[in-house]
C-alpha cells in the first residue's frame, strides 16, 4: 500500500494554493504530503502542524511551523485517517495524535484526507476507536465506555500523547451513527478528545490507485 499512499498524497497537493498555510496532519500517508511541500517550500507561507512527529519532518524540510492560535482560520487542512466510512466519516488516533488533529481540522475551511484503498469501510468500528483520557480518568472513562458502547477499551499502555494524556482503544464496535457515538462519548467526563471525525468529517477524501479516486 505504500504507492497507493503516496500517490494520494500527491494528489492532494493539487488543493495547494501559493501563499497559503497549510495544516498538516501525521501519519505514513501524510508523511510523503510533507515530502511533496517540501519539494517547493517556499510555496506556502508554514504549516501547523498536529504532531510532534509532522513538526520535526516539516523543519527539516525548511519549512515554517506556525502557531494556530496566530494564523486564524485555515483554508486547508491535509491528513490521514485509520478508517474512512462511504460518508466521508473517520476513525483517527492511531498515532495518538488525534486531539490536535481534531482541533486542526474544525479550524480549516477545506478538510482533504488522504488514504490508501484498505482504510475504506462499510461501517466505521473495525479499527479500535481511540479515545484520549485524562490520566486520573483512565478507569473511569472505561467503565462509561463500556457501559455506553459494549465496547471493549484498553489502555494502550506506555503511549503517552503530545498533551501529556493516555489512550483507551475501544474494540469490538459497529458505528452505524458515528455523530451520535461522537457526541455521547464526548460527554463522558475525563474525555479529552474522541477520534470518531463525524461532526466534523472530511470535505474531500482522496484513495491512492492508479488513478487516484477523489470522494
Amino acid at each position: 500500500m505504500t504507492e497507493a499512499k503516496r500517490l494520494a498524497a500527491e494528489k492532494a497537493m493539487d488543493y495547494l494554493e501559493d501563499g497559503m498555510i497549510v495544516g498538516v496532519g501525521t501519519g505514513s500517508t501524510v508523511a510523503y504530503f510533507i515530502d511533496a511541500l517540501g519539494r517547493d517550500p517556499s510555496r506556502i507561507k508554514g504549516a501547523v502542524s498536529s504532531s510532534e512527529q509532522s513538526t520535526a519532518r516539516l523543519k527539516a524540510h525548511g519549512i515554517e511551523v506556525l502557531d494556530l492560535n496566530h494564523t486564524g482560520t485555515l483554508s486547508l487542512y491535509v491528513d490521514g485517517a485509520d478508517e474512512c466510512d462511504p460518508h466521508k466519516c473517520l476513525i483517527k488516533g492511531g498515532g495518538a495524535a488525534l486531539t490536535r488533529e481534531k482541533i486542526i481540522a474544525q479550524a480549516s475551511a477545506r478538510f482533504v484526507c488522504i488514504v490508501d484503498p484498505s482504510k475504506q469501510v462499510p461501517v466505521l468500528g473495525r479499527f479500535p476507536l481511540p479515545v484520549e483520557v485524562i490520566p486520573m480518568a483512565r478507569s473511569l472513562v472505561a467503565r462509561e465506555i463500556l457501559a455506553l458502547t459494549g465496547g471493549q477499551p484498553v489502555w494502550r499502555d506506555g503511549v503517552v500523547t503530545d498533551n501529556g494524556n493516555v489512550v483507551l482503544d475501544v474494540h469490538n464496535l459497529s458505528i452505524t451513527d458515528p455523530v451520535a457515538m461522537e457526541t455521547a462519548l464526548n460527554q463522558i467526563p475525563g474525555v479529552v478528545s474522541v477520534g470518531l471525525f463525524a461532526r466534523r468529517r472530511a470535505d474531500v477524501v482522496i484513495v491512492g490507485g492508479e488513478p487516484p479516486q477523489v470522494l
